[in-house]
């Protein structure tokens, strides 16, 4: 890679965060460490690294609790690092917007296509100068919204921007270039998400269900985005 991409990596256990450290050095990333969540945060007081690899279960402050802090102030994409069972604090962290997770123990092999299939997404294009003919007909609504795919962005009637992460802007262009067609959780997954549906895997449903907050006038009852039942989803546009 031309510049090498910036991956901090916050974790308690020495050794996992030293293992992880030294791998994704030797395949060509910056790293910086952080053992809790305040040493997190003097990190990104230095400047802002492009992803950061985040440890659930911390003593002190939780990884979730830095993770809802993070949103915010709508920071680098975050891949969560959970133990094997840990379910609940995996949908809340992507709920919360993590853009992935990884479960304990760490294949590094894995750990090192999750964070170049976040980065990839989160490398949208962006204009510049006057759009182009092309990308003025790439428009489509979402409820109140459009998503502009050559801004890569949401906003509304008025041109006020929506936050989206990467994941969830992906997931609007796989709906807005399949309109009308019935997507199931393996489609989607490999559209979006770069990897195979796992039947236990409810990920897709989880940021599905943020998106609907976001574009629904009634999330309870979806008009834009909706299930059909026993196959996935479909959008309706208009």
């Amino acid at each position: 890679m031309s510049e090498q991409q910036h991956i901090l990596v916050c974790d308690d256990e020495p050794e996992v965060r030293g293992m992880v450290a030294e791998y994704l050095s030797r395949r060509g990333f910056r790293i910086s460490q952080a053992a809790n969540a305040d040493e997190l945060r003097a990190s990104l007081e230095g400047g802002m690294p492009d992803l950061i690899l985040l440890d659930i279960n911390m003593p002190g402050e939780s990884g979730l609790s830095v993770l809802r802090s993070l949103e915010a102030d709508q920071n680098p994409p975050v891949i969560m690092l959970t133990a094997a069972g840990d379910v609940v604090d995996r949908i809340i962290g992507l709920e919360m917007g993590a853009d992935d997770y990884l479960g304990k123990p760490v294949d590094l092999r894995e750990l090192e296509a999750r964070i170049k299939a976040v980065l990839r997404r989160k490398a949208l294009p962006s204009p510049e100068g006057k759009p182009s003919a092309e990308d003025a007909r790439q428009r489509f609504r979402f409820g109140k919204y459009w998503l502009d795919l050559g801004a890569a962005k949401l906003s509304d009637e008025d041109g006020t921007e929506i936050p989206l992460t990467a994941m969830e802007f992906n997931l609007l262009k796989l709906f807005a270039t399949n309109r009308g067609r019935v997507l199931n959780r393996d489609q989607i997954l490999e559209g979006a998400h770069d990897r195979s549906w796992d039947p236990f895997d409810r990920s897709i449903d989880i940021r599905i269900s943020r998106i609907r907050r976001k574009i629904e006038t009634n999330p309870q009852k979806p008009a834009v985005i909706r299930t059909v039942r026993g196959i996935g989803y479909i959008y309706d546009g208009e």
